[in-house]
């Protein structure tokens, strides 16, 4: 079924046979968001309703984060918005935002190995972990299929662009972080993601 369709985490579980697990694991990288950054997200909290519908908090809030820390890793990674991917008729969708390896053709080539994926939600983390997991679990499975990644660690985000949560999934484990951020708490938001990028280029040396 489409990624969209699951709505709990459980659900997923079942049907992958998918451990939980709750731990901290992302740490601090520290990482400050340029001038020029703060100036822009600072314009949009003033002047528009950025929380107004999914659509509004990926383009001013949620996209903008993303971008800005990619910037570090764009020789390494490639950062793709609404790029759908399908490993069979059940793991098949397009997850908000993926990060990949970065092809040596250029940025119109989606590499492998998947290494992140992150879904935007208005409130519903159930359902946007679940639909995460999914994505996590079709990620894993092509880059075994593709790139002989069997034991890839996938990343994975779920964010309302206010509330910001990790996961990822090794193997048939899923672990999510004990810990959330707040986009009010820019600087530790930051340095998560940081963490996360500068792990996801790691695994990939």
């Amino acid at each position: 079924m489409p990624f969209g369709d699951y709505k709990t985490i459980s659900q997923v579980q079942a049907e992958y046979r998918i451990k939980y697990r709750e731990k901290n694991f992302v740490f601090q990288k520290p990482c400050e968001p340029s001038p020029e950054f703060l100036t822009e997200i600072a314009f949009n909290q003033q002047n528009m309703d950025i929380f107004s519908s999914e659509a509004a908090r990926c383009e001013t809030v949620i996209f903008p984060i993303l971008r800005e820390l990619y910037k570090q890793y764009h020789e390494q990674v490639s950062l793709w918005i609404q790029m759908p991917i399908s490993f069979d008729a059940k793991l098949t969708g397009t997850p908000d935002y993926i990060v990949s390896r970065r092809s040596e053709l250029g940025k119109t080539m989606l590499e492998y190995p998947l290494l992140m994926v992150a879904e935007a939600k208005k409130n519903d983390f159930e359902q946007g972990w679940a639909q995460c997991l999914a994505e996590l679990i079709a990620a894993r499975n092509i880059n075994r299929a593709i790139s002989n990644q069997s034991e890839m660690v996938v990343h994975g985000i779920v964010t309302d662009g206010k509330l910001w949560e990790f996961g990822k999934l090794t193997e048939s484990v899923f672990t999510k972080n004990t810990d959330s951020v707040t986009v009010t708490e820019l600087s530790r938001l930051f340095g998560c993601l940081n963490f996360i990028f500068h792990e996801v280029c790691t695994h990939i040396g």
